[in-house]
């Protein structure tokens, strides 16, 4: 959209693209914990209620690389449709302890769950036409080669004896907002990104498009989060607490074993969960922990809104939110060369864990390498989880190296 198109337009276009209803929704609904702990934590990040029973619909189920997966969908209280991938070994039998997977920010709004899911006969197309919950084709490869190693996480977990749900979120692939006609500030964004893709000769991808247009548009969600009461990271919470409880319901998952994880912006996602939900026994948080002063002044933008929620500190700082959760352990993974987190802010968030929480309920453990999910790091964490979930014995994973914390 050109200067002349948006000042020929008599009306200002919608900033609110297929979440109209998300006003009226919050307005109406707020959600009720099971905790003081957990409310005050509600109220503060605004976090809408979540339907009693939220209904499912599986849209294909297949059968490859020794797991099943299912594509689900839902419909929640606002907003589109969310599709989401519940992944599980192929010859399970009995109950399986079941993972929320979050997915990260990644920069990267145009794909969601998908980027953790290994989908059915994707390696087969070369041309890269599948379609995806958004309809923007194959993933962008920054997403799993630079950030997981390549590797499929979610249905990885799956072929280690997990029921594996993993979701798109408020903001994220089939959740995402409608930009086809985009806001005049968000607009005028993305027509300097085409200017400089075209000095360097670049032809953009609708998904490129999209996600121009949609980093912009994250500070305009923000604003209306707090108008209407909320924060993104409510807003988050909400979807992931409503696929919590559908994990639980899922055929073949034990309700009493249910654990999360989550890489960068989907270890907020988890801390937060575990926080608000006594559902969560064990979690991980991966490459997403330091101290509010660390950021200052200098890493202030160097993360989205998940991490930087209106009156948030109030209730103390950012590793005081592992604090409240119930579950039984938590597995937090620091990468010493991570370009978002200072390592004193590193340093100072595992001191504070190791001080505070009682024995046994926290592990930390440093890695070498930059802001990526290694698969020595994800052998870590399913390891941790198989432990504390009590998943099939028989996979061997390696066990957590207690040395880690000493680099």
């Amino acid at each position: 959209m050109t200067t002349a198109d948006m000042a020929g337009m008599p009306i200002r276009p919608s900033a609110l693209g297929r979440y109209e209803d998300w006003p009226a929704y919050a307005a109406r609904h707020h959600f009720a914990a099971t905790s003081p702990s957990a409310q005050q934590l509600v109220d503060t990040l605004g976090v809408p209620a979540t339907a009693p029973v939220t209904e499912y619909r599986v849209e294909t189920q297949t059968e490859h690389d020794g797991v099943i997966t299912s594509r689900l969908s839902w419909q929640l209280g606002f907003g589109p449709r969310t599709s989401a991938w519940f992944v599980r070994p192929a010859r399970s039998t009995g109950p399986l302890p079941g993972i929320l997977a979050l997915h990260c920010h990644g920069g990267i709004k145009s794909h969601g769950a998908e980027r953790l899911v290994l989908l059915p006969r994707e390696e087969e197309n070369d041309a890269g036409a599948t379609t995806t919950a958004a309809g923007f084709g194959r993933i962008p490869v920054q997403l799993r080669e630079k950030l997981y190693s390549g590797r499929h996480w979610a249905t990885w977990l799956a072929q280690q004896g997990f029921a594996v749900l993993a979701h798109d979120a408020f903001m994220w692939g089939s959740r995402g907002f409608g930009l086809e006609t985009q806001p005049w500030r968000t607009a005028q964004s993305v027509n300097g990104q085409q200017a400089l893709w075209r000095e360097a000769g670049v032809e953009p991808s609708p998904a490129d498009l999209y996600n121009a247009a949609a980093s912009n548009h994250e500070e305009t969600v923000a604003k209306a989060a707090t108008l209407l009461g909320t924060s993104i990271a409510g807003t988050v919470a909400h979807d992931d607490l409503t696929a919590l409880g559908i994990l639980a319901s899922l055929p073949g998952v034990d309700p009493e074993r249910l654990g999360c994880t989550g890489f960068s912006g989907g270890g907020g996602r988890a801390m937060v969960l575990a926080a608000l939900s006594p559902l969560i026994r064990s979690y991980v948080v991966t490459c997403m922990m330091t101290t509010f002063a660390s950021l200052l002044p200098a890493y202030l933008d160097a993360h989205s809104w998940l991490l930087h929620s209106p009156g948030l500190s109030r209730l103390g700082d950012w590793p005081d939110l592992v604090m409240r959760s119930t579950a039984g352990a938590v597995l937090v993974q620091y990468a010493l060369a991570d370009q978002l987190f200072p390592e004193a802010g590193m340093r100072d968030a595992d001191a504070h864990l190791s001080e505070r929480m009682p024995a046994g309920r926290y592990t930390g453990s440093f890695w070498p390498g930059p802001h990526v999910f290694s698969t020595a790091m994800q052998e870590e964490a399913a390891a941790f989880l198989s432990s504390n979930l009590q998943a099939d014995e028989a996979h061997g994973f390696p066990t957590t190296d207690p040395a880690r914390t000493a680099l």
